[in-house]
């Protein structure tokens, strides 16, 4: 059965990113609709999949991933407007039985991501 998961690591601090806001959408022909909306637990993950089983589906999605909020309410120095506010990554689900993870590692000055397991 096929999952999508997330999870985010502050790598300013060294520290998992809790109570991050996650936006799930699903994109078709350029057109975004809103899936779901998490936070990250305490470990930098949400509790739940944000899509498993029959609800993934073959094709593109993106993750919203509110941190300006959370790098504001960590103390850390934030420009105005913030360099970084809401990171969006697009990709693409080409097997919906497996499992796709998308970690995003961050700073309120860049990020980066993989396909992880």
């Amino acid at each position: 059965m096929g999952r999508l998961t997330t999870h985010v690591l502050d790598t300013a601090s060294g520290q998992p990113g809790r109570g991050i806001a996650v936006s799930l959408f699903r994109v078709v022909e350029g057109n975004r609709s809103l899936l779901t909306t998490r936070r990250t637990n305490h470990d930098g993950r949400c509790d739940q999949p944000l899509l498993e089983g029959e609800a993934l589906q073959t094709g593109n999605y993106e993750l919203d991933f509110h941190l300006a909020d959370y790098f504001l309410s960590q103390g850390m120095p934030q420009s105005s407007p913030p360099f970084l506010d809401v990171v969006t990554l697009r990709f693409g689900v080409a097997d919906a039985s497996q499992h796709y993870h998308v970690p995003l590692l961050a700073t309120p000055w860049s990020y980066s991501t993989y396909r992880g397991s």
